[in-house]
């Protein structure tokens, strides 16, 4: 199964499991109805931030949509391509691990995450500007940086690609 068939397949059970409509699950996360009908019927490949405002809508973790497709799920957004290496379900958490490339000159913002959420980033190479809208850090080769992921934030590369690991902690 292709990502597009096994996330779309994925995001009409989440969203089934919840009782919620076509129509609810659109207007919560902001993604036109057709938009969403053709998602889940695996007819259009899903972005990275059309999949975390479904996913947010849906209160569940990103990697919810992208687990059990076979292979490790690659998702690429306006700025970001993102793989996901692993999840992690504790007690009282979820981790996900992604190996991600911010592509150079390019800027993505994202949307506040669930209550709580958290993200850390480890850059390989190039040097990010990541973190809250407000107050974005410079986190260069070797270096790490964390923020609150419950604020809207922003991944951006000015200049050259960049390497790095980004963690994911949302709370249960």
């Amino acid at each position: 199964m292709d990502l597009a068939a096994g996330v779309g397949l994925r995001l009409r059970e989440l969203r089934e499991a919840q009782g919620m409509s076509l129509s609810e699950l659109a207007r919560r996360s902001k993604i036109g109805k057709g938009t969403l009908s053709e998602l889940e019927g695996g007819r259009r490949n899903p972005t990275l931030e059309t999949l975390y405002a479904l996913t947010t809508a849906l209160e569940v973790p990103l990697s919810t949509a992208l687990r059990d497709l076979g292979s490790p799920a690659r998702i690429s957004g306006q700025a970001v391509e993102a793989v996901l290496i692993e999840r992690f379900e504790a007690d009282a958490s979820v981790t996900e691990t992604y190996r991600i490339r911010i592509r150079s000159g390019a800027t993505q913002e994202s949307a506040a995450h669930a209550p709580g959420t958290a993200e850390h980033i480890i850059v390989h190479a190039g040097t990010a500007r990541v973190g809250p809208l407000a107050d974005p850090a410079l986190i260069g080769p070797g270096m790490h940086g964390s923020w609150a992921a419950d604020v809207p934030h922003l991944y951006q590369a000015p200049a050259g690609d960049v390497e790095a690991l980004l963690i994911v902690r949302y709370p249960r």
